[in-house]
């Protein structure tokens, strides 16, 4: 039934005019994919002599993708980003749905569709009318971190890595995110607005991430937010994107992230008696929780004075980690935070990286080429995102305009 309503003329006409040069070939047939099964499809070629290039009107009429009807292409893209793999992707459907599909298939698709799907989301520069006319939320987040991605041999040639040889097994996959809160709870903590998350990422380098977390934050209506909280961790990549994409965002290192330094600056204040150096790095880091990180900085300078007994190698190492608490003295002013109702842990995106990255992208025996894991990796951000439907109409839109480009002769493209 299906097959004879794709079929049928009077529902798809499938007169196409012809213009100079160009030569009909009419009863050309195509083994279809639908979410119903395989179909028949006969329809028109028109080859254009000239530039040796052709096209079948019918498939571009209704949106085909190669083999595949859109709804068709649609699940499989979902399958391919959001299960652990393309075969338990090809199973899922099988199992949900009774569409048979080879698991090859998923990663040809993924491929095809997902780089003009992120050429659409970058024509998405402002967050719906609905949104724009709204007052915006009060509080903006913005966060992003990067996670080290498994890749294939050839990929990875003369690049530097955490191997005995100095070789790399991984390409660092870099990851921003964009959430909402609205409210706190009664004790003032902090509420993420639910399902207010959406990512964006790249395995390009730290400025690539920067332009993207910038659009992101466009899409999500930054511009009319009460305020904006830029939260990561001690990276200096991170820091110099937030002063080149948010210079006037509230900057806020990860509280945990600060901790593991003040862990290092106990256990060496108390070296060897790890007693003694947890119950300090418990009330330092008490105390930097509920105001900033002074008062143990002051402590410390205070010690190396009175331990001048201590080896160079030791007091080295304290005075790093000092050093590194009073670079970021303006972003560890926590009571104030919190005080403020911030979050100020970056537990959204370490999670992400896990969820968004690790599930999908580093199971056991992935190794991926670069664009294949870019291609995984896009439409798994925006299947977790709102932009998913939008980006896909805006790319068809895209590719009838590049169609109508390389069509010259085509009187509609002059």
């Amino acid at each position: 039934m299906i097959e004879s309503l794709y079929n049928d003329r009077t529902l798809f006409p499938d007169d196409t005019s012809i213009q100079q040069g160009e030569v009909r070939h009419k009863s050309r047939k195509l083994t279809l994919n639908t979410i119903f099964g395989k179909i028949k499809l006969t329809r028109t070629y028109v080859h254009h002599s000239p530039s040796k290039t052709g096209r079948f009107p019918l498939d571009e009429k209704l949106g085909l993708e190669g083999h595949y009807t859109p709804a068709l292409a649609k699940l499989v893209c979902r399958a391919a980003s959001m299960s652990a793999s393309f075969s338990q992707g090809a199973e899922d459907l099988a199992i949900f749905a009774g569409i048979e599909v080879c698991p090859r298939q998923f990663g040809r698709l993924a491929d095809s569709i997902d780089p003009g799907l992120e050429k659409a989301l970058a024509q998405i520069t402002a967050p719906p009318e609905a949104v724009q006319a709204a007052d915006g939320v009060p509080v903006l987040y913005l966060e992003c971190d990067g996670t080290g991605t498994p890749m294939r041999k050839e990929e990875l040639k003369g690049r530097k890595g955490k191997q005995e040889d100095g070789s790399s097994k991984t390409r660092e996959a870099k990851l921003g995110c964009v959430f909402t809160q609205t409210n706190t709870t009664e004790k003032g903590k902090p509420i993420r607005d639910h399902e207010s998350t959406s990512y964006v990422g790249t395995f390009g380098d730290c400025r690539e991430i920067a332009i993207l977390l910038r659009q992101e934050a466009l899409r999500r209506g930054v511009g009319k937010a009460g305020k904006v909280v830029f939260i990561g961790d001690g990276a200096a990549w991170i820091w110099k994107n937030c002063e080149l994409t948010f210079p006037e965002a509230v900057q806020i290192l990860d509280y945990y992230h600060a901790s593991e330094y003040v862990v290092e600056i106990a256990r060496a204040v108390h070296e060897g008696d790890k007693q003694k150096a947890k119950e300090l790095h418990e009330r330092w880091t008490a105390n930097m929780k509920q105001s900033s990180p002074a008062a143990l900085i002051l402590e410390t300078y205070t010690l190396l004075g009175e331990h001048p007994e201590w080896s160079e190698e030791r007091r080295t190492l304290i005075r790093d980690k000092i050093k590194y608490l009073e670079n970021h003295r303006d972003r560890t002013r926590y009571g104030e935070y919190q005080a403020a109702g911030y979050f100020i842990g970056s537990g959204v995106i370490e999670a992400g990286c896990k969820t968004v990255v690790g599930k999908r992208l580093k199971q056991s025996g992935m190794f991926w080429s670069e664009q294949g894991a870019q291609n995984i990796l896009g439409l798994r951000c925006l299947m977790l995102g709102p932009h998913f439907d939008e980006a896909w109409r805006i790319r068809r839109e895209l590719l009838e305009e590049e169609r109508r480009r390389a069509r010259r002769w085509l009187p509609a493209a002059a």
